[in-house]
């Protein structure tokens, strides 16, 4: 069973800078991305990060590009967000998600390819 587990969260001065790690369990040697998402009360959930098993490759939404990493970990089955000069406004609850595909697995910031989601990490950012 496909399942995503989100911990690192909590809460942080403005500028500061926050890890957040998605641990993974069941899956196979299949291609798949997985994305960070977030959800800011009273906003929709924003796709912020993604990185593919398959290549490697990344993308990051313009809110976070420069200041937020996503890296992967295949030995510890892991997929992390470094977060630095945090901002107020990065303030959300912080889930992480997992899409498969046949082949070659695209990064992807949009919501609808992703099958499978964590229950999410509150990330607090103050001023």
């Amino acid at each position: 069973e496909v399942q995503l587990v989100e911990s690192g969260g909590g809460l942080v001065q403005a500028g500061g800078s926050l890890r957040i790690s998605c641990g993974l369990s069941g899956f196979n040697d299949e291609d798949y991305a997985i994305g960070w998402f977030r959800q800011a009360p009273g906003k929709e959930r924003e796709g912020i990060s993604s990185i593919s098993n398959s290549d490697g490759s990344t993308k990051y939404a313009d809110s976070v590009k420069g200041r937020f990493t996503i890296s992967s970990d295949n030995s510890e089955n892991a997929v992390y967000l470094q977060m630095n000069s945090l901002k107020p406004e990065d303030t959300a609850v912080y889930y992480c998600a997992a899409a498969f595909w046949i082949r070659r697995a695209p990064p992807s910031l949009l919501a609808a390819p992703y099958d499978y989601w964590g229950q999410g990490t509150q990330v607090t950012v103050s001023s």
